[in-house]
């Protein structure tokens, strides 16, 4: 006898019947879009699929063409679904553009820019994952909206479009309608939002667990950008201090002796920063060791005192402070959801760690 359970297959979306709460999904691919965008938001609306008695979702990827359409990483999807599909099935409910290096060459074209400006009227949800936002953004379809794209495009996009609120720290942002999220696997972030809206918290609870996944994460995209960005818009004179403080944040460094290392005057060397990384020395050298200390989190301290001794934070009260600045969520969530004794609880019966309950961050 076999020791795995029985296969069944899932129930089929196109074959639901009148009074059916199936509601029709389509993302909007084109070549060089981000392979993530497409499978990982699909997944979620299948997976709710799955765990339910009757088919709630129909899904269809979208393109110019039926068929191989390439992923700037190289694997190909399919897409089964042309504009001439799409007019004889009638809009959809929520449609979603995905990211990807080659939407900037779609902004550049009408065809894609005259679909989504047709469409928009008639559909209940229409919105973008990751770089998604910049076709929505070129058709005038986010302007006096407020919205968000991956951490790495922010500046670009609220330079570009004015009229638009970008929010450079949400994972998922909803403005009338309009849905927009942050990089990558915050599209499945969103995806799960819509499916908790669409049929509440427990189903979309239970397509979390499927991927083992949280269902609302802590805190916004800035705790995965990460201070190493930095290191490559340094340049200059300013590189090798740089490279320097990421080697060893923690050292003794305050802004005379990091002026006198290249030569400079305090103000020059202010003013340097602030040109090329846009903040102090002193607010650069602050994220780069709560950045150190977040990272020894995850790892399994959880003694503030010493986190904020061996970083110099400050002590406990300012650690803390820093951390709801910084990342949203204070070290005791952020260790619970990421320190290493969290896993074995989480898989159990969710409750926090016994040595976290012991030692509170």
């Amino acid at each position: 006898m076999s020791r795995f359970p029985a296969y069944h297959a899932p129930p089929d979306p196109t074959a639901a019947g009148a009074g059916s709460p199936c509601r029709h999904v389509v993302l909007v691919a084109y070549p060089g879009c981000q392979l993530l965008d497409v499978s990982g938001p699909w997944q979620v609306f299948a997976s709710a699929n799955d765990l339910s008695a009757q088919p709630l979702y129909r899904l269809n990827l979208l393109a110019d063409a039926r068929g191989a359409l390439p992923t700037n990483g190289g694997l190909s999807v399919v897409a089964d679904l042309d504009d001439a599909g799409l007019a004889e099935l009638g809009p959809p409910d929520t449609l979603l553009v995905v990211g990807g290096s080659g939407v900037f060459a779609e902004t550049r074209r009408a065809a894609s820019l005259d679909r989504l400006r047709r469409l928009a009227p008639s559909v209940r949800r229409l919105g973008a994952i990751c770089s998604g936002a910049f076709l929505l953004a070129e058709a005038g379809l986010l302007d006096g909206r407020r919205a968000t794209t991956h951490w790495r495009h922010c500046d670009t996009l609220r330079s570009h479009y004015p009229f638009i609120d970008v929010d450079p720290d949400a994972l998922y942002v909803e403005d009338d309608g309009r849905y927009t999220s942050a990089g990558v696997t915050a599209g499945i972030d969103l995806a799960l939002s819509l499916v908790e809206a669409d049929h509440g918290s427990s189903l979309a609870a239970r397509v979390a667990r499927e991927l083992v996944m949280f269902l609302h994460r802590p805190g916004g995209q800035s705790q995965f950008s990460g201070p190493l960005a930095h290191q490559a818009q340094a340049g200059g004179r300013l590189r090798p201090l740089i490279d320097e403080l990421l080697a060893n944040p923690g050292a003794a460094h305050d802004l005379a002796s990091m002026a006198e290392r290249l030569a400079v005057t305090p103000r020059h060397l202010s003013r340097l920063f602030r040109q090329q990384l846009g903040q102090s020395p002193g607010e650069y050298l602050t994220r780069l060791r709560l950045d150190a200390a977040r990272q020894e989190l995850a790892a399994g301290q959880v003694s503030l005192a010493r986190l904020a001794s061996r970083w110099q934070l400050g002590g406990p009260e300012q650690l803390r402070r820093l951390f709801h600045r910084h990342y949203g969520v204070s070290p005791s969530i952020y260790h619970a959801r990421f320190g290493p004794a969290a896993a074995p609880q989480r898989a159990t019966n969710g409750s926090p760690s016994p040595a976290h309950d012991r030692n509170p961050a």
